[in-house]
């Protein structure tokens, strides 16, 4: 493994969004993160998806590590309780911090968050500053229309098919566990 308890940075949505699906999802993750011993690494908000895969790491006795910058303290409700809290002057720190300190990166939905955070994290990706794994949860086809647009950039000639290689796309945690065992052994 990269190491031998790994640590996941799960990026997601500060809100539940419409379908329960993802709620189940976000809680079945932070579960399985923690069931298998390694370290969920998120945004440090108690509300949404962030919240929900927080809490039940937490209720399934894994390690969190949460960073969050000063102006989103109120608004995504700073969740102090974590194994690691971190609060960050910005968002960019934010998510520097999160990236440094993982292993592998997760993206479950979320709104133009998540894609901020997972369009920085592939750029680096294409150029060459990490070699971390990638990994879109695609509950319900939720990132279909992202994926279905990166083929469009890389038809356009605005990117290598070598893009595509970066992400992996996994419809279940069950199949992102397994694909994260694989790639972090």
């Amino acid at each position: 493994m990269t190491a031998q308890n790994p640590s996941i940075c799960v990026f997601c949505g500060s809100r539940d969004g419409k379908n329960p699906t993802h709620a189940a999802a976000a809680e079945e993750l932070g579960r399985t993160i923690a069931d298998a011993g390694w370290r969920l690494v998120y945004g440090a908000g108690d509300v949404g998806l962030m919240g929900r895969v927080a809490r039940s790491a937490q209720a399934a006795g894994g390690q969190t590590f949460g960073v969050i910058p000063v102006h989103l303290f109120d608004r995504e409700v700073g969740k102090r309780d974590l194994t690691t809290f971190i609060v960050t002057e910005n968002m960019h720190e934010r998510k520097k911090v999160m990236f440094m300190n993982s292993d592998a990166i997760v993206v479950m939905p979320g709104g133009a968050g998540s894609l901020d955070e997972f369009f920085e994290v592939l750029t680096w990706r294409q150029l060459g500053l990490h070699e971390k794994p990638i990994l879109l949860l695609n509950t319900d086809g939720f990132w279909t229309p992202l994926t279905g647009l990166i083929d469009h950039f890389i038809a356009e000639g605005f990117a290598d098919a070598s893009l595509r290689d970066y992400v992996r796309v996994t419809p279940s945690v069950e199949a992102l566990m397994a694909a994260l065992r694989a790639a972090l052994s």
